[in-house]
């Protein structure tokens, strides 16, 4: 026991005399088994465990590393008396070969390392994820967590308050002069503006990020300001999703071995943070979007919502190849982070998303689709591993199937209960989502519920089985807008679309509040107002909801809204 206590406290001494001279402990052990066991012997696994709990950005120009050993120390004949703290590019997941650690400990010193952060160059630690390792004379071997940043927002010049809209009410606006106009009239406080990551890079705005250059569409960016300003102009919350799509000349975007895709099988695909040249493309895009859509009084409009891709629980949608649920979450995670980090650093209080599809315990094979509650639960339990972040939901709960209107009796599908096995969460079981978002681990950094949006839902106006029925849609869209306004945990409600798309139509899914001209198959056209946008119009107004509602409750069987609506934010002017 004393010659441990003599050996340890030399050890101490050694590595004083070591910082002081900036040196660290391999500087020193030129034998490269000293502390170790024989090479090529076989060596027993650590048993110690650093558990980083804070990694955090301090003074604005340093990352402080700090946490709690567990377990016991490893046999000090196999593994030398050192901590070491290694960086991890976004796109790297092991040590092998790696030598160049960037901090180190003495064991039995608390778990303490500060690194400078080197902001803007191209050492920027920003992005960058650390663990633990210990050096067993031949190799270091991780024995903690992975830790990234996670208070970027410190860094952000924009420090605006999040703009919190008036009411719930949101659309997917059709980008006409004449259809802004009208969503104006309709009183919309949310719109959703789709922004195509795979044509962003291009000719004519040049963009230099870490050091380097890049250049983007400047036609295409142009259009989306346009868009972005005139809903910024007029008070609306402007959600940006971010979608993948097929282009042959940025190959750098898409997870590696993906090779294009039956049209008609995938729409979009998910984004390449796992190699050098795909995170580094992201993460100057990301942070090129969050510059330029940061404010209010900035000339291109102010985003203040960002969902990065589209129902990635569906492949479909999200496509990076087969594979088993846990690695895609962490490779969707991985691309994720560089876009929080890269809005966060920038706006301090802009919102991420990730949106998933109904399907909550149903219809998932494990390799190219997945349950939505198993990427809720898995994306939350490995970014509270990583580092925690303020993410939120964006949801989609469509009425069964998304050709009849009624949600309201979507229980007879046998897909909607009211627990959280339920195999579909949509409108009629919705609180079972809110519910659950408000336990574990998918409470948000604050203890609170994050934040959940219904981004896209429709009601058809063409049942599959009984032709068009305008009214239907009207009640339809009535009693999903009173669900949603009356839930304290959602805070929009966007529908899907304001004018039908004749490709949409032709499969009785009419969801818009305006019809389309049938015989313009290419491009949308409105034709006429239906019942729903009056409706729609007036859902919000206190003077005239329940007026405007009433048609609804005898095409739904019921006499009140609160008999069917928990805590329905109209119950005092009900008779």
């Amino acid at each position: 026991m004393k010659r441990k206590y003599l050996a340890v406290k030399a050890a101490a001494i050694l590595a004083m005399a070591m910082a002081l001279a900036g040196m660290g402990p391999r500087d020193v052990l030129a034998n490269p088994t000293q502390g170790g066991a024989a090479v090529g012997e076989e060596k027993p696994a650590p048993t110690e465990f650093a558990h980083i709990l804070t990694c955090a950005i301090e003074g604005g120009s340093q990352i402080a590393i700090r946490g709690q050993m567990e377990g016991t120390w490893s046999d000090p004949a196999v593994y030398d008396n050192y901590l070491y703290l290694f960086e991890l590019q976004p796109y790297q997941d092991s040590l092998e070969g790696r030598t160049d650690y960037c901090g180190w400990i003495t064991k039995g010193d608390p778990l303490s390392f500060t690194v400078p952060l080197n902001l803007g160059t191209e050492q920027d630690r920003l992005y960058s994820r650390f663990v633990v390792a210990v050096y067993d004379g031949a190799k270091y071997t991780q024995v903690s967590n992975t830790a990234y940043v996670t208070n970027p927002e410190v860094l952000a010049k924009n420090k605006d308050p999040y703009r919190t809209a008036q009411n719930k009410k949101g659309l997917l606006i059709q980008n006409t002069d004449s259809m802004v106009a009208d969503a104006f009239e309709l009183g919309v406080n949310h719109v959703i503006v789709n922004i195509p990551f795979h044509h962003i890079l291009g000719q004519g705005i040049d963009y230099v990020y870490d050091g380097k250059s890049y250049s983007f569409n400047k036609p295409l960016m142009e259009n989306l300001d346009y868009t972005i300003r005139r809903m910024s102009e007029k008070s609306m919350t402007v959600t940006a999703v971010i979608l993948n799509g097929w282009n042959d000349g940025t190959p750098q975007l898409f997870y590696p071995g993906v090779t294009k895709q039956p049209e008609n099988q995938v729409f979009y695909y998910g984004f390449n943070a796992s190699t050098k040249e795909g995170y580094e493309t992201i993460k100057a895009i990301a942070s090129f979007l969050a510059e330029r859509y940061s404010s209010l009084a900035s000339p291109y409009g102010k985003v203040s919502n960002w969902i990065i891709g589209n129902e990635i629980n569906n492949q479909q949608w999200n496509y990076v190849g087969p594979m088993g649920v846990d690695r895609y979450v962490q490779e969707y995670e991985r691309a994720f982070r560089v876009f929080y980090t890269a809005i966060r650093s920038t706006n301090q209080n802009d919102r991420l998303f990730f949106s998933t599809d109904y399907n909550w315990n149903h219809e998932a094979n494990g390799t190219t689709k997945y349950n939505a509650k198993d990427i809720v639960d898995i994306f939350a339990d490995k970014t509270g591993a990583g580092g925690p972040m303020d993410w939120g939901l964006a949801y989609h709960p469509y009425s069964i199937p998304l050709t009849e209107p009624e949600f309201w009796d979507d229980d007879e599908t046998g897909l909607i209960t009211y627990d959280p096995g339920s195999p579909v969460i949509n409108l009629k079981n919705l609180n079972v989502l809110t519910d659950y978002m408000q336990t574990g681990q998918r409470l948000g950094r604050d203890g609170k519920v994050r934040h959940i949006i219904l981004s896209e839902q429709g009601f058809t106006s063409t049942s599959a089985t009984r032709g068009e029925n305008n009214d239907l849609q009207a009640a339809a869209i009535a009693y999903a807008y009173y669900v949603a306004d009356s839930n304290p945990y959602i805070d929009a409600f966007i529908m899907s679309r304001q004018v039908d798309a004749p490709s949409e139509a032709a499969a009785s899914q009419t969801f818009g509040l305006w019809k389309c001209d049938m015989n313009q198959p290419n491009d949308i056209v409105p034709t006429m107002r239906k019942k729903s946008w009056s409706v729609y119009k007036n859902i919000d107004n206190r003077k005239t909801t329940l007026e405007t509602t009433e048609f609804a409750k005898s095409i739904i069987g019921i006499e009140k809204w609160s008999d069917v609506i928990p805590n329905f934010r109209w119950r005092s002017q009900e008779k």
